[in-house]
């Protein structure tokens, strides 16, 4: 669905973007992620047409970003930009029509999300008269309501109690799974692990991390796990060659070890080495989240440094 092809764009003395490509393929949930500052915005402004990169190509459906692709996007962006003082189903006619619906065709699709929202009686509300989490509401379907093919949402969540979280990402889930693709930029790294199929992590205007969730994850895994068991008369150590223990925890009846087995052994290995002497009570390998995977990659490795895992 889009290509980021060697995109660089400056501001004065500051690079925002420095040659990041990257691609999101079609139907699919993609995350784009970064610490504040990190060029997130500057990439969204760009596949908007809001401004354009200095060098590098982005390319949507096959063909060169034009004009004619702005209709089929749908952005959400970080700084919501609803008129205070209109009426709300005015101001979504209006927004809809802008996007190339008709008048009818505008006040239908808005009529069957405001009932599926709730919002059946906020048609002549005002904005300013609706809590920050309500006015979210509005965005969203604003956002969604002409059926884009691509869906732009910086920080969807913001400003949502947990139930409305709920709502708007079985929304999300549902437009997906009706054909639409997805970039979704969040600080929230939970939600990039149930929604998302790819991300690409920009630290400091470069891409750094790129590819499928799953592939990611795999890629730091670091053969460690914890263990619970029963207590033993004497403590567990470490066995030179087959594992280091990481940590010590316990529970009310179980011990807990974390431990990391040694290269070129097994879970086997060490439970050959375990069960004659202690009572297994769970065995779980601990696969780094996404969550832990950003913060380790923005604050250790140099941007300079990219690791990709597309096959």
């Amino acid at each position: 669905m889009l290509e980021i092809k060697n995109i660089v764009k400056q501001y004065a003395k500051h690079r925002a973007l420095d040659d990041v490509s990257t691609r999101v393929e079609k139907g699919s949930i993609f995350g784009l992620l970064g610490p504040n500052g990190a060029g997130k915005t500057s990439l969204i402004r760009i596949i908007n047409q809001i401004t354009a990169p200095d060098s590098g190509e982005v390319h949507f459906d096959g063909k060169l970003l034009n004009p004619d692709h702005i209709g089929r996007i749908g952005y959400l962006p970080e700084e919501r930009g609803l008129y205070k003082k209109m009426e709300i189903g005015e101001q979504m006619l209006y927004l809809a029509q802008l996007k190339g619906l008709s008048k009818k065709e505008a006040t239908d699709r808005i009529k069957h999300w405001f009932e599926k929202m709730e919002m059946q009686t906020w048609w002549n509300k005002k904005v300013e008269d609706l809590s920050k989490g309500m006015q979210q509401k509005v965005q969203f379907v604003a956002t969604v309501v002409h059926q884009p093919d691509l869906i732009i949402l910086d920080e969807p969540f913001s400003g949502f109690d947990p139930v409305n979280v709920n709502i708007i990402k079985e929304e999300i889930l549902a437009l997906n799974r009706n054909g639409a693709t997805i970039i979704f930029s969040t600080h929230r790294m939970e939600s990039v692990e149930e929604l998302c199929d790819s991300i690409v992590l920009i630290n400091k205007s470069k891409k750094i991390l790129d590819g499928k969730v799953k592939d990611i994850k795999n890629t730091y895994r670091s053969n460690t796990y914890r263990v619970e068991h029963l207590p033993h008369q004497e403590q567990i150590s470490a066995v030179d060659g087959l594992f280091t223990i990481e940590d010590r925890g316990d529970s009310l009846e179980n011990t807990t070890l974390t431990i990391r087995i040694a290269e070129g052994k097994t879970i086997n290995d060490v439970l050959a080495y375990l069960i004659p002497i202690v009572q297994i009570h769970e065995l779980k390998e601990i696969i780094p989240s996404i969550h832990d995977i950003f913060v380790q990659q923005v604050t250790t490795q140099a941007p300079e440094t990219l690791i990709e895992t597309h096959e």
